[in-house]
């Protein structure tokens, strides 16, 4: 029987060395855990949700800012708390702490100097094409300049960056993309403003303007069948009264580019007024008893 049952002997132990290894490590690690326990509630207090939430915002709102540099800022708010604390809730709301500015982040911090351009390619009723060059202000969502044209040539580019800037007064910045149409002739007409190139791989790099071009196509060219440069010029140029003075922008909270006040309520003794815009493709809406800066604004629609 003992030749056919060979590890007989195993039966014989009641715990095996695994066994009692294994126990061991655990019990090491139960006593551990209960002393770290007890030493920590002899300790500082946890902190509070508020507090975390802080931090948490803090590090958030401020890329460039370290745990001992939120430190003082929460010291200044008289909240006391350890380098280590921060760091712990920091981790969660900042994989890593960026090295240099982003290009996001860049556009934010100087978006009132910065205009970009770009071209809108369309078609007329004999499908011959037709460019749309736009000019944009970041920081208002206003529509600079803007010309038509069949054929964009460097030196007509140059020219259209002149006219808008006669006097020399323009923006610090202009964003562009990698395109032909902006050689020698552009770059000398850019004298004063630095021109940066969009990335490669960056199709977010000239996002504000690009967003334009879409609405200008989706609210705009696409109702209408173009019969020529003139009649997308007039089109245009409605659409771009409609969109610096009437058209509320959500990159900007919803307020309208050219439009500083904006009315809290309505006034009591106001009637709702409706002006059609492009045909009544779309309508602006204003109070007839507004103010006169409100009427002088209705009034330049109307002319133009």
């Amino acid at each position: 029987l003992a030749s056919k049952l060979r590890r007989w002997k195993e039966a014989l132990i009641i715990v095996q060395p695994d066994t009692v290894l294994r126990w061991h490590r655990d019990l090491f690690r139960h006593y551990w855990r209960r002393k770290s326990r007890a030493r920590s509630q002899c300790g500082r207090s946890p902190l509070t949700e508020d507090v975390v939430v802080l931090i948490k915002q803090m590090a958030r709102e401020n890329a460039t800012w370290g745990a001992e540099r939120i430190r003082g800022e929460l010291r200044k708010l008289g909240v006391e708390v350890s380098k280590s604390s921060i760091q712990k809730y920091m981790a969660g709301v900042r994989k890593h702490r960026a090295s240099k500015q982003t290009w996001a982040r860049f556009l934010r911090n100087h978006a009132s100097e910065i205009w970009a351009c770009d071209f809108l390619q369309t078609y007329d009723v004999f499908f011959r094409t037709v460019f749309v060059f736009v000019i944009i202000e970041l920081g208002s969502r206003r529509i600079v300049h803007f010309r038509v044209t069949r054929n964009p040539t460097d030196e007509w580019t140059a020219q259209q960056l002149r006219e808008t800037t006669p006097s020399g007064v323009g923006p610090r910045f202009l964003i562009r993309d990698n395109d032909k149409k902006y050689g020698s002739s552009f770059e000398r007409a850019a004298s004063g403003i630095e021109v940066l190139e969009t990335p490669d791989r960056a199709p977010r790099a000239n996002a504000v303007c690009e967003r334009f071009l879409g609405s200008l196509r989706r609210e705009c060219l696409d109702h209408f069948v173009i019969l020529n440069e003139r009649h997308v010029h007039r089109l245009v140029k409605e659409y771009k009264a409609y969109f610096n003075h009437a058209r509320p922008h959500q990159g900007i909270e919803q307020r309208v580019p050219c439009r500083t006040a904006r009315l809290e309520a309505p006034p009591i003794t106001a009637t709702l007024s409706s002006r059609p815009v492009l045909n009544g493709l779309h309508h602006d809406y204003s109070w007839l008893g507004a103010s006169s800066a409100e009427q002088n604004q209705a009034q330049f629609l109307t002319r133009h």
